[in-house]
């Protein structure tokens, strides 16, 4: 039986991951982040009650801390790690720059540093969770492995010294390490402070009289939005090569902010018009003229990210790889699941 070891397991990706690698008859350690507010509702399921799988196994750590960090990978002995901790809210990031800096990047260097110390370079596959913001002011479009980096913002930065590292560890110790640049990948269970959740739960209220306006910052905005749980499948794909590499994962299809908006309040008979520009636009209903939509600068970064979409032909080649879940379907399901939340 495999042994697999996720760190940031309570979070989107690492709840699908979890489930994933059970389904596969993994053991699955989960790495928990101890915390007053203990939010751990998307992983609760597997090691509580009558849902309860006896291959999952929480424990308590940080990637911060290299202490719990070393313990844990020297005890665990995992076959795979899959590094998904991350403080990844980007604009956020600008406001916590210093933490970012320790849990993004310094928490990457604690995880590979344990392999290299406890000898597991031959035995243990890492998988580092990457991410499109490195392409930030982009230099082509759509963005390839190849394509240069030009972080805008200290998520990203914090990040790129993660990728580097990564590929760093790789190098130098012969260690099976890969990063995943994955493009935003979205879901039911997201956060709700990201515009995907937060556009999809406010419209929703709206709809059902509990919330009168909807705030958000760059309208414009442009990304390349997938499904988590078929991103998740990529992940464990990249490990089970023969030789370790490094892929974007996207759909290859880019949209705005706008677009998001005006496709999830459509979905529920509400059609949106624009009027106004800049900070001054608002979206409003067109039957009853009500402003629906307003602009919050607070929302917008102080350096922008205006386009991010990728071209995932390297993971369709070497991986098999390809989404199945694009735009609509996306903004489809996850409309469909908040209804049923919120009812």
């Amino acid at each position: 039986m495999k042994k697999a070891l996720i760190t940031g397991v309570a979070g989107q990706d690492g709840s699908y991951l979890s489930e994933y690698l059970l389904e596969k008859g993994y053991e699955v350690y989960g790495v928990l982040r101890r915390s007053s507010l203990e939010f751990k509702s998307r992983v609760d399921h597997l090691y509580k009650g009558d849902t309860k799988n006896e291959l999952f196994k929480p424990l308590y750590g940080d990637v911060t801390d290299s202490l719990s960090i070393n313990r844990i990978i020297s005890e665990v002995k995992p076959d795979e790690i899959y590094n998904l901790a991350a403080q990844s809210h980007v604009r956020v990031s600008f406001d916590i720059p210093g933490y970012t800096a320790q849990t993004d990047a310094i928490g990457t260097l604690n995880i590979l540093e344990s392999i290299r110390q406890n000898k597991f370079e031959s035995t243990t596959k890492f998988y580092q969770a990457s991410t499109s913001e490195l392409y930030g002011k982009v230099k082509e479009v759509p963005q390839t492995e190849e394509t240069p980096f030009y972080p805008r913002s200290p998520y990203a930065a914090a990040k790129l010294y993660a990728y580097w590292l990564t590929i760093n560890y790789r190098e130098a110790y012969n260690i099976f390490a890969a990063n995943g640049i994955l493009f935003n990948h979205e879901s039911p269970r997201r956060g709700n402070s990201f515009v995907t959740k937060k556009v999809i739960e406010t419209v929703v209220k709206i709809k059902n009289g509990k919330n009168r306006t909807l705030r958000v910052g760059n309208l414009d905005s442009r990304r390349d939005w997938g499904y988590a749980p078929e991103y998740v499948d990529a992940m464990w794909r990249m490990l089970q090569t023969k030789t370790p590499e490094d892929f974007i994962i996207a759909t290859g299809e880019h949209h705005s902010v706008r677009e998001l908006i005006e496709y999830a309040f459509k979905l529920l008979d509400i059609e949106i018009i624009w009027r106004g520009s800049s900070i001054n636009e608002v979206g409003i209903e067109k039957n009853s003229n009500k402003i629906l939509v307003e602009i919050d600068q607070y929302y917008f970064r102080p350096t922008e990210v205006d386009l991010l979409v990728g071209n995932p032909s390297k993971a369709k080649k070497k991986l098999n790889w390809t989404p199945k879940v694009k735009f609509k379907e996306l903004v489809e399901l996850m409309i469909e699941d908040e209804l049923k939340q919120q009812r």
